[in-house]
C-alpha cells in the first residue's frame, strides 16, 4: 500500500547511480513505470528522470499535482522546459558536480585520439606486437584547440589545456570578457583556425547539428573532433562521410545521436575512438549528482525553494 504521507515521485526509469534509490526511498516513495497503479498519477508530486528519458508536455500531464521534474545530469534537453513552466513545474538539474570529471575524461578521450591508444592496446592484445613496431601517430604538439562552448566544463576543459602548452579559442554567442581565449563568433571560422574542436554545448533544437559539413569541412584533414556534449550537436551522417573520404582526421566520440546504439559505420573507422556515455561515470561523481537530485526534492518540499533550478525556472 502507498505511503501517502511522503511526497510520492515518479522515476522515468534506471538511473546510473548504485546509492540514488535508497537515498530516494529514505525520503519518498518512488514509483516506477511497471509499478504505477491506476489511481496514482494523481498522487504523484515529483519526476525524477536522466538522460534519454522524455520528460514531454504529455508526460506532465499525466500527473496533475506534480509540482518538479528533477533531471539526473547537467544536460536537461530530454526535459520540455516551455511545458514545464507552462504547468508552473520546477525543473531542475545537477551542474557543478561534474564539471571535473568530465573534464577529465574529455582529456582522456582526446590524447586517446590523437595518440591512437586504444588502436595501441588492441595491437599488443592481438598479440601483433612481435610482428613490428606499432605505426606512428599523430600529435598534440603544434595544435590549436578550438572549444565550441566554454560554459562550466568547457573552462575545466581549457584549464587543463593551458597545462599541455596547447593554444585554446573558442566559440560561443557572445564574447566572455573573464577568460584569456581567443574568440570567434563563427564555428566555421574557428574551425579552419584549428586543429581539435572540442564540442561542449547543451543539446536541444538550438544546436542540433551545429557541427555539420561545413564545419568539419573547415576542420580539414588532420583535424579532430571531440564531443562530449551530445550526440545530436553533430551531423553524424556528416562525420562518416567526412571520415570515409578523409576530409577530417579522426572523432573521439562519448555521445551519439540515438544512444545506445552508435552507427555500425563510425564503429568501422580505425581512426574513431567511441565510448558508452562515461563523461560522468565515476562512482565519486554520480554519488554527488545523485545526492543533489535528493537535495533539490528535499529542500522543494520542505518549501525552500530548489537549490540548482535550470536557468530557465531560476528567476
Amino acid at each position: 500500500m502507498t505511503n501517502t504521507a511522503r511526497p510520492i515521485l515518479f522515476q522515468t526509469g534506471p538511473i546510473m547511480d548504485p546509492a540514488l534509490a535508497p537515498a530516494l526511498a529514505e525520503h519518498f516513495t518512488v514509483l516506477m513505470p511497471e509499478a504505477l497503479e491506476e489511481g496514482q498519477a494523481g498522487q504523484v508530486r515529483g519526476i525524477v528522470s536522466g538522460v534519454g528519458r522524455e520528460v514531454d508536455d504529455e508526460l506532465m500531464a499525466r500527473f496533475p499535482a506534480l509540482e518538479i521534474v528533477a533531471n539526473f545530469g547537467v544536460g536537461y534537453d530530454s526535459v520540455d522546459v516551455d511545458a514545464a513552466q507552462r504547468r508552473n513545474v520546477m525543473v531542475t538539474h545537477t551542474p557543478s558536480v561534474l564539471d571535473e570529471e568530465v573534464a577529465d575524461l574529455t582529456l582522456g578521450l582526446l590524447l586517446a585520439t590523437v595518440r591512437r591508444i586504444p588502436q595501441a592496446d588492441r595491437y599488443v592484445r592481438e598479440g601483433r606486437w612481435p610482428e613490428g613496431a606499432f605505426p606512428l601517430s599523430p600529435s598534440l604538439r603544434g595544435r590549436k584547440v578550438g572549444m565550441v562552448g566554454l560554459g562550466r566544463i568547457g573552462l575545466a576543459v581549457a584549464r587543463r589545456l593551458e597545462g599541455f602548452g596547447v593554444p585554446v579559442l573558442y566559440h560561443t554567442r557572445n564574447r566572455r570578457a573573464d577568460v584569456p581565449y581567443i574568440w570567434r563568433g563563427n564555428l566555421v571560422e574557428l574551425a579552419r583556425e584549428v586543429d581539435v574542436l572540442v564540442v561542449l554545448v547543451p543539446g536541444g533544437a538550438q544546436t542540433r547539428h551545429l557541427v555539420n559539413a561545413d564545419v568539419l569541412e573547415a576542420l580539414g584533414p588532420q583535424g579532430l573532433l571531440v564531443n562530449v556534449a551530445r550526440g545530436s550537436v553533430v551531423d553524424e551522417v556528416a562525420l562518416v562521410e567526412a571520415l570515409r573520404s578523409g576530409r577530417i582526421g579522426a572523432a573521439g566520440l562519448d555521445v551519439f545521436a540515438q544512444e545506445p546504439h552508435v552507427p555500425e559505420a563510425l564503429m568501422s573507422f580505425e581512426n574513431v575512438v567511441v565510448l558508452p556515455h562515461v563523461g560522468s561515470g565515476t562512482f565519486t561523481t554520480r554519488a554527488a549528482m545523485g545526492q543533489l537530485v535528493v537535495d533539490n526534492l528535499r529542500n522543494w518540499f520542505a518549501g525552500r525553494g530548489a537549490v540548482t533550478p535550470v536557468p530557465e525556472c531560476a528567476g
